[in-house]
């Protein structure tokens, strides 16, 4: 019997304490032989001064360095706001620091994941779906827009309690996309990774006709993509059918 054994790949996680999503997502979508081992680290409230509390904790690096004493092929930090809070350089500047704390591990970051998978999928202008809060709704439009995805479209939830983010329902998710969708998007992000996401992104690209990237799906292809692992995962959306563009790897 498969006992979960992560011989092609382990995936390392960092995930917020308060947070139930990503783990269950990702073990839903991984392949034989790919397993996924998690650090947390507390986030107070999911506003803007909330996730800067949880960045400059102490317990960031030591959740890196926890998890890089494991024999891991990918560190992913599961925190999309988190990673975008500040733009681009910001998150670019967080994977430098993971580099420093667990050494001789591929990288990754929510946001950075998010942006290639946009990429992998053709994406230029996008409509945008999060449960967050007015402010960092803004700034979650802020960075794609500074990446070249024009937000044509968008809705948010303003949701400031991290818990309250995994019990919005499916079907509220399914249809907050299909009412906010735009023609000329050419594909739709659903930001947050303790928002479910991935039970509905198939049928949501049936239904659209269009690729739908989310957060947490596209971590794991991403995380997928950099341990080597280049196998679809039926029903989870087009983006697994995808390589890993090199330019934003």
């Amino acid at each position: 019997m498969q006992d979960g054994d992560g011989h092609r790949a382990r995936i390392g996680l960092i995930f917020m304490a308060s947070s139930v999503v990503m783990e269950a997502e990702m073990w839903a979508m991984a392949p034989q032989g790919v397993s996924v081992h998690t650090t947390r680290i507390k986030l107070p409230k999911v506003t803007v001064e909330g996730i800067q509390a949880m960045m400059d904790a102490p317990e960031l690096e030591q959740a890196a360095r926890l998890l890089a004493s494991a024999p891991l092929d990918v560190l992913c930090f599961g925190g999309t706001s988190a990673s975008f809070l500040h733009g681009t350089a910001y998150d670019k500047a967080l994977i430098a620091r993971m580099k420093d704390w667990a050494p001789g591990l591929a990288i990754n970051t929510a946001s950075t994941a998010s942006l290639a998978g946009l990429a992998a999928v053709g994406a230029g202008p996008v409509v945008l779906a999060t449960p967050y809060v007015d402010e960092v709704h803004a700034r979650a439009i802020r960075f794609l827009e500074e990446n070249g995805h024009k937000v044509l479209a968008s809705d948010n939830l303003r949701i400031d309690e991290d818990q309250a983010l995994a019990e919005v329902p499916l079907e509220k998710v399914f249809d907050m996309v299909c009412e906010m969708d735009h023609p000329e998007a050419e594909a739709v992000f659903i930001s947050c990774t303790n928002f479910r996401t991935a039970g509905v992104i198939d049928a949501l690209e049936k239904e659209l006709g269009k690729p739908v990237v989310s957060a947490v799906q596209s971590s794991f292809w991403h995380a997928l993509r950099l341990a080597g692992v280049e196998d679809d995962c039926p029903g989870y959306g087009q983006l697994f059918r995808q390589p890993l563009p090199g330019a934003v790897a």
